[in-house]
């Protein structure tokens, strides 16, 4: 439950999206939504019982960003958990510079899926 509260803290500054948000955005329907997370092409923090899933998950063509699904997947492979990708993703890293997350949405995404890559060894 600890980790929740930090994970709701280090996503605070961030727009979520309802799963129903995320079909909208999306296109699809609200079962394909939960076919995506059940295959690990994209991952939900829930809070008080309802998932949301990070809106910058999703690319500004209405589609998942590959960077994020991959590194998703990636990590998966690794071990990492749902609750540890996204405090991954959302901590900041000086090194990058700024969050993972913000780095899978430009020329940085090569790097931090690398880095991904690294940590699941």
């Amino acid at each position: 439950m600890e980790q929740n509260k930090d994970l709701d803290t280090l996503l605070s500054k961030d727009e979520l999206l309802t799963l129903p948000e995320v079909a909208d955005e999306l296109g699809i329907a609200v079962t394909r939504v939960h076919d995506l997370l059940h295959d690990k092409k994209l991952i939900a923090h829930t809070r008080d019982g309802v998932k949301y899933v990070p809106a910058l998950f999703i690319n500004d063509k209405g589609a998942i960003n590959k960077y994020v699904s991959g590194a998703i997947t990636v990590l998966s492979d690794g071990g990492f958990s749902n609750a540890e990708i996204l405090e991954y993703f959302f901590t900041e890293d000086e090194s990058l510079p700024g969050r993972p997350i913000d780095g899978l949405q430009g020329h940085l995404a090569r790097e931090v899926i690398r880095r991904a890559q690294a940590m699941g060894l």
